[in-house]
């Protein structure tokens, strides 16, 4: 295979979200799969839509799930991406190259007319398409709308006969008919900007794109595109659109379905490698069986030919189960790397942890990793074991708090944990079969209120790993708390 190049070309219009990641993913993976190069390249001619922000959440997000480009017009390795604002000399000299070449023309039927023959088309059944009236006007026909203060668009001059054929790599064979489905499309606005499907090409051509991968939106665009490449006298890059990517319902992806942006993935705590991984698998598979694939085992077996037809459908779910396999693969030490600033954020780690508070936290972790779905649930579930003055759950007060005997049991319970040498099951489970015998109990109903005494909810590591993380004072003080509320009646 000759050199690979590929690109991922973003409109920083808004945030980046789940289509436009898995995009920039597959283009990456494939560049790297051929030792080819990945370009980025920000699409912001539409100066009124474009923002700085955008195009920073768009870095953030590659950053975040760690697809880094290869050149771009800074310096080598600290370069930033390609922007097309910056490059509208370009545009200007190939638009005037097809106006020389007889493939251009310019056009000045108003938004009013253009709208008002789309009505007529449809009224009549006709398919909407520029009527090519302003592809012969005489000089002087060019000089009256000029003189009316009509500032005219460029258009495309497209062919009148024939198909354009596009061999898609994931589509196959896909034949558009050049008088039914390609019109004469505008490649300069009135602005001075030139449109997407003529500033995309130029681009292409002259970054030597060899392979364009992107949603299968774009494909009817593809004919416009080949059109004004073969115009030009460019080679035409190879193409492969990939499947759309749908809710559950299988209703085009949304807001409701979890479609937020990527970094917000981020905030909530998915790592890079889990939604890389799942990005990975909207569309494309390597097998029936294999789900879990690190970064180089993808970069090693992905291919186009393996990329799907039919639309990908986006399961919150699984992606969380996902996300839960590789934070339980994480060592401790990771573990407590990509924790840290979620604990940090909501204050239960200071900004600079001392090395007595961070063996704590590794031991807290190692309890709660198993537990972990998202990394932002540390904070929930970690909380007890930092803050003292943590707030009961008021449903799970009234279950297990109010039934008879739970001031005896929890008397009974700081009494044992008093005596007891150390705070670990050895030690405590038999004074706490001295409790059920005594009080006539399960072991769960001796447990349950010393776990929402000491956490304020039911649900949490095993009592016994509880008890000696927190150790004797901060037991003995939680057990004492929760009896003087439940004495002044604080806690129903």
């Amino acid at each position: 295979m000759s050199t690979v190049r590929v690109r991922f070309a973003p409109s920083p219009t808004g945030d980046l979200h789940v289509g436009g990641a898995r995009t920039a993913l597959f283009n990456w993976l494939f560049a790297r799969h051929h030792g080819g190069t990945f370009v980025l390249r920000i699409e912001d001619t539409d100066a009124a839509r474009s923002t700085e922000a955008a195009t920073q959440v768009i870095l953030d997000a590659l950053e975040y799930l760690k697809l880094d480009w290869d050149e771009g017009p800074g310096k080598e390795g600290d370069f930033g991406p390609y922007y097309q604002s910056r490059r509208l000399d370009l545009y200007k000299k190939y638009a005037s190259e097809l106006m020389g070449r007889g493939r251009a023309y310019h056009c000045y039927c108003t938004p009013e007319e253009l709208d008002q023959r789309r009505q007529e088309q449809i009224k009549a059944g006709e398919s909407t398409r520029y009527d090519g009236r302003c592809r012969n006007l005489t000089a002087e026909e060019k000089q009256a709308f000029a003189a009316e203060g009509r500032v005219p668009v460029i258009r495309f001059k497209s062919l009148e006969e024939g198909a354009t054929v596009v061999e898609d790599l994931v589509r196959g064979t896909v034949t558009f008919d050049n008088v039914t489905q390609v019109d004469d499309f505008v490649i300069f606005k009135s602005d001075g900007m030139p449109t997407y499907n003529f500033a995309v090409v130029v681009d292409d051509a002259l970054m030597k794109i060899s392979h364009v991968i992107r949603g299968d939106d774009h494909l009817s665009n593809t004919p416009k595109q080949i059109q004004i490449y073969e115009a030009l006298g460019f080679k035409t890059p190879t193409f492969a659109h990939i499947p759309m990517i749908l809710g559950p319902d299988k209703s085009l992806l949304s807001k409701r379905h979890g479609a937020t942006s990527v970094t917000q993935f981020y905030d909530d705590g998915y790592l890079a490698e889990a939604m890389v991984n799942y990005l990975a698998l909207l569309g494309w598979g390597y097998d029936d069986s294999q789900t879990i694939f690190s970064i180089p085992d993808l970069i090693a077996k992905f291919s186009l030919e393996r990329v799907s037809k039919n639309p990908a459908v986006f399961d919150k779910q699984k992606l969380e189960w996902m996300n839960g396999v590789y934070i339980r693969e994480l060592s401790l030490e990771e573990l407590y790397e990509v924790c840290l600033p979620f604990c940090q954020k909501e204050g239960l780690l200071p900004a600079e942890v001392s090395p007595e508070l961070k063996a704590y936290t590794l031991k807290v972790l190692e309890q709660l990793q198993s537990r972990l779905k998202l990394v932002a649930d540390v904070v929930a579930l970690a909380s007890y074991f930092y803050i003292d003055d943590y707030e009961y759950k008021p449903e799970i007060v009234q279950k297990i708090l109010t039934k008879p005997q739970t001031e005896d049991i929890l008397n009974f319970v700081h009494a044992a944990v008093k005596d007891a040498a150390k705070l670990d099951e050895e030690h405590l489970k038999p004074q706490f079969q001295l409790g059920l015998e005594k009080y006539g109990i399960k072991m769960g109903d001796l447990i349950q209120p010393i776990r929402v005494a000491l956490t304020g909810t039911n649900v949490s590591p095993g009592i016994y790993d509880v008890l000696e993380l927190l150790g004797k004072e901060k037991v003995l003080a939680r057990i004492e708390r929760t009896l003087d509320m439940l004495k002044k009646e604080e806690l129903l």
